[in-house]
């Protein structure tokens, strides 16, 4: 099950379990969609894998299984992550 992070782990942005802007990847490392796409270049900074829209648990069931509440903030080293992403950024995730 996926835990919700509450928070953008690169700028620390509120991405509560309503959010249309979370984005995750396999391993649910969660951004916003700006540092996700625009600043990573769809390229996980953690495993090199590509992002989806995290999907929104229904109101229902986050009262059963409620949402993360451990803020996860580790801002990346953007030189870093500048050659991770255009190292992978051309090559289809099926391929990294």
């Amino acid at each position: 099950m996926l835990k919700i992070r509450p928070n953008c782990e690169h700028c620390n942005k509120d991405l509560p379990n309503t959010s249309t802007e979370a984005m995750i990847c396999s391993f649910e490392c969660t951004y916003c969609k700006t540092c996700a796409l625009d600043v990573f270049e769809n390229v996980c900074p953690s495993c090199s894998g590509n992002f989806v829209e995290r999907p929104i648990r229904p109101q229902r069931e986050i009262e059963r299984n409620p949402a993360s509440i451990k803020r996860i903030f580790k801002p990346k080293d953007l030189k870093e992550t500048k050659i991770n992403s255009d190292m992978f950024k051309n090559t289809s995730p099926e391929n990294r």
